[in-house]
């Protein structure tokens, strides 16, 4: 099964997302996208594979300036517009697969969309 991980290796609750899905032989892809950044399209097609929530259910609050900047109520393009000028604004870790994406928060969000259950401390 084909895994993207949206990781930040600073981010603990990603670390360990990575290291469960490696220990249970899921090899993902990662994209550390603090150093890559988020294009437009790029969070659209997550959102659209997330069922087609709204940008601001995959906003991070925590440790940002987002509820400040109003972010949490706004439309969904000044807040991708956000995410794009400042990455950190996405929260994380995002793990993708064929069958859907999901934030994994809590971890066992990851369960919803692997193809075998995982167990989760």
């Amino acid at each position: 099964m084909a895994l993207t991980l949206y990781h930040n290796p600073k981010c603990s609750t990603s670390r360990k997302a990575l290291a469960l899905l490696e220990a249970n032989g899921y090899q993902p892809e990662i994209v550390e996208y603090l150093k890559t950044g988020w294009s437009e399209a790029t969070l659209k097609d997550l959102l659209k594979q997330m069922g087609g929530i709204p940008a601001r259910d995959i906003l991070r609050t925590r440790n940002t300036d987002a509820v400040e900047r109003g972010l949490t109520t706004a439309d969904d393009s000044t807040v991708i517009a956000a995410m794009i000028a400042e990455p950190v604004l996405v929260e994380r870790p995002i793990l993708v697969t064929p069958r859907g994406a999901v934030v994994a928060r809590p971890l066992s969000r990851m369960n919803d969309i692997l193809d075998r259950p995982i167990e989760i401390d």
